[in-house]
């Protein structure tokens, strides 16, 4: 079965207890705390040892750092393997010829717009500015790269020695050894079984560990922004709401302005109808922050709704599912910018061009689960050489922002499949311009 076919069913989530806080809870209670702690230690406990050595600069940094440990350990391999099982389920592309090809161009395409249209709101709301994170960064903060030549940077996706990539946390040329690895597999078939199953095994043993890393993150979190408000004090405040206001409005700008501009250039169709009819979708993908949870609706949506062929519908929403993570880029585009302003670190063309890549890379094989955004986003960063510390801050209001951009993510997947399937002369126009009260 192959990652698509295996996405294409997602397993009920678990229903918690009630009463209990689930991880989101815990993470909110981390960060409150966290935040309070340091603003205690910062205005009503004198500097001396038992402050700034025993807590601030002794436990506070010890089991942050620890956390953040924990995620940079996750990264290669999280990345490596998904994107080879998500490069090896292209066998389904290759059967589909033409549409596969097309609604891997829309994906690949509306992603690294998604990152672009981050960036530039990033750069404009400026969300790091006044916040000075060199003086509490560890000793790890990568140095700020030295300028090459467009030439060089491209040659240096191509690793020398893939495993020395691996092992010095090279995303690009992880990613780049990855999607050819995957390819392959794809191409080989039967011939490839056993390494494909061994992939898939070691890619359900990341989103494991990745899961087990995950319930420490109250702690990290808590940590994390009790040495930062013990150093900052309230300085903290304003940068955490304009980098929140900045992943909003490019949200925003991407469902709203640049879906609707795709649907409208290429259908010719309003979409002021299709966000109307695809809400339902919307509403559920942001009460449970998971896009696979949201396929079986999505696909029935389309088909009842929207006019789009089921034969379609059911490859290309579980690939998407998979592939086409817009809103997930769009936090890690504008997180970008407020660690790059926070640490004082110049990004320039060379390393805006680098985010784009590497997040629309990063974004194959992604799972379409909470949280694993937050990994990959440590790949970008590493692959711009900012300090992942900046991510403690972001994961506080993460899980705020998390149920907006599954949203988006959805919106895209099924926008691309409209305009691919009235491409192809599948899309039942009138089913689409249809009210929704005749289509129910």
């Amino acid at each position: 079965m192959s990652n698509a076919e295996q996405t294409a069913v997602p397993q009920p989530p678990v229903p918690k207890p009630r009463g209990r806080l689930g991880l989101t809870g815990w993470i909110f209670v981390g960060l409150v705390a966290g935040v309070l702690v340091g603003v205690l230690f910062k205005l009503w406990i004198p500097n001396g040892f038992v402050r700034d050595t025993v807590f601030v600069d002794g436990v506070f940094y010890a089991v942050g750092q620890g956390f953040i440990r924990l995620m940079k350990m996750l990264v290669a391999p999280l990345v490596f393997f998904s994107l080879v099982c998500g490069a090896a389920a292209m066998e389904d592309v290759a059967a589909l010829g033409k549409t596969g090809g097309k609604i891997l161009g829309f994906y690949l395409g509306t992603t690294a717009c998604a990152i672009c249209v981050a960036l530039s709101i990033g750069f404009l709301v400026r969300p790091g500015v006044g916040l000075d994170l060199s003086q509490i960064a560890s000793s790890e903060v990568a140095a700020p790269q030295e300028k090459v030549s467009a030439a060089e940077t491209l040659l240096n996706i191509i690793p020398e020695n893939p495993f020395g990539a691996i092992a010095g946390g090279a995303m690009l040329q992880v990613i780049f050894f990855a999607l050819l690895v995957g390819v392959l597999i794809a191409k080989m078939g039967s011939r490839a079984d056993a390494i494909a199953r061994v992939a898939r095994q070691c890619n359900d043993l990341m989103m494991e560990m990745t899961a087990l890393v995950m319930k420490f993150a109250p702690i990290g979190v808590f940590c994390i922004l009790a040495r930062t408000f013990a150093n900052l004090g309230f300085d903290a405040f304003a940068p955490l709401l304009k980098y929140m206001a900045g992943v909003v409005l490019s949200l925003g700008a991407q469902c709203f302005i640049v879906y609707s501009l795709l649907l409208f250039l290429f259908t010719r169709l309003n979409p002021i109808r299709f966000f109307r009819k695809f809400m339902p979708v919307m509403a559920f993908a942001f009460s449970t922050a998971t896009s696979n949870a949201t396929i079986p609706m999505n696909i029935k949506l389309l088909e009842e709704r929207l006019g789009v062929p089921r034969k379609l519908t059911s490859f290309t929403i579980p690939l998407g599912a998979t592939l086409n993570m817009d809103g997930t880029s769009i936090m890690q585009g504008v997180a970008v910018v407020f660690a790059a302003q926070a640490y004082g670190i110049h990004l320039g063309l060379t390393g805006c061009l680098t985010v784009v890549a590497t997040a629309t890379l990063a974004s194959v094989g992604t799972a379409g689960i909470p949280a694993v955004g937050l990994v990959t986003l440590s790949t970008v960063f590493l692959s711009v050489g900012l300090p992942v510390e900046a991510i403690g801050l972001i994961i506080g209001v993460d899980r705020i922002l998390d149920m907006l951009r599954t949203a988006v993510n959805i919106t895209g997947d099924a926008i691309c499949t409209t305009v691919v399937a009235s491409q192809n002369g599948d899309l039942d126009r009138a089913r689409f311009l249809a009210d929704v009260r005749d289509t129910d």
